[in-house]
């Protein structure tokens, strides 16, 4: 899936989004290419940080508050999570810049 839950890709242009998107696993892949790392998952802290913050910018609004997909609504017995990032593309690129910047921070790479 090249956007999904914690991305700004539904609330924005979505071309742009996902070109964000694909060039940041391509510069990914050539990353593990280049350090002969077969793979990359986040970690536990780096998951739990980035939903706390995706949750601290959405509870500024009155989305939380709808019974809607952005909560997770649609899913019978599913936890109320604020699906999309609402920090904005710039901030979305400049973070996402950032961790691939530091070496792919929050990520483990094997």
């Amino acid at each position: 899936m090249i956007t999904g839950p914690g991305s700004p890709s539904v609330l924005g242009n979505m071309p742009t989004s996902i070109e964000q998107h694909v060039e940041w696993i391509a510069d990914c892949i050539d990353h593990l290419r280049a350090h002969k790392a077969a793979t990359i998952e986040p970690t536990p802290d780096a998951e739990e940080a980035w939903v706390a913050h995706v949750n601290e910018l959405a509870d500024k609004t009155l989305l939380p508050r709808a019974d809607s997909w952005y909560m997770g609504a649609n899913v019978p017995g599913k936890p109320r999570v604020f699906m999309p990032y609402i920090g904005g593309f710039g901030a979305y690129r400049k973070l996402c810049a950032e961790v691939a910047a530091e070496r792919y921070r929050g990520f483990s790479i094997g």
